[in-house]
């Protein structure tokens, strides 16, 4: 199964071409140009045509509203012209994926997103043992939140594991001895394929983002 991944849920963001369960390509995006000036390159680079793309794939969110959505609708295009489906992938759960590579079944992984404002995306994993990228590999034990990192970490307070890591461009900024954000359309790709491959693709339509907080638009909006 021939994947075409993309994440706009940062400035740079990252594009990938996977096949089945092996990343073919991956590359980080020009974070000095917009995802819009930019995508339709980034993506042609790779060296795939549209038609042996099986699967077309996203980062759903939570991030930047605006590059979730140009991210979300130029796959959304891509599916209609090519008559293919669509995969929708959390950013944190990504993140929390690609993290568990090197921590043992029990162990905790934190994903943090940086909101802006002083808060953070946030949602809390605990590893199960079952292969990396499939959907068993995470349990959700704290669902995705917007709030500050005091908060965050205060509210995950109760949970005691033996191992814990926190990860993502949230924690990289707020917490100390956080590693940089790895790139992410590789593993939304592997995430995807799994996804595809036991019926779980969608149409473009309905391929749906996750915002976890209204955006400052519609907060404007109403305040006006």
């Amino acid at each position: 199964m021939r994947v075409l991944a993309l994440d706009t849920s940062t400035r740079a963001g990252s594009v990938a071409l996977v096949d089945d369960d092996r990343i073919v390509e991956e590359r980080a995006g020009d974070a000095s140009r917009s995802h819009g000036e930019r995508l339709p390159g980034e993506l042609a680079a790779l060296g795939a045509a549209w038609p042996s793309i099986d699967v077309f794939a996203v980062a759903s969110g939570p991030g930047s509203f605006t590059g979730l959505r140009i991210g979300i609708a130029t796959m959304q295009g891509l599916a209609v012209v090519t008559g293919r489906r669509v995969v929708g992938v959390s950013t944190l759960e990504a993140l929390a994926q690609i993290a568990s590579a090197r921590l043992a079944a029990g162990a905790l992984v934190g994903s943090w997103v940086d909101a802006q404002r002083g808060e953070v995306f946030s949602a809390l994993y605990r590893i199960a043992d079952a292969p990396l990228f499939t959907p068993e590999r995470l349990v959700e034990i704290e669902p995705p939140a917007a709030a500050s990192p005091e908060a965050t970490r205060a509210a995950w307070a109760g949970h005691t594991p033996t191992e814990m890591c926190y990860t993502g461009d949230g924690a990289a900024r707020y917490l100390d001895g956080v590693e940089s954000p790895p790139l992410l359309a590789g593993a939304i790709g592997l995430m995807a394929a799994v996804h595809a491959s036991r019926g779980l693709d969608v149409s473009p339509a309905g391929l749906q983002p996750l915002y976890v907080r209204r955006p400052d638009v519609e907060l404007a909006r109403e305040r006006r």
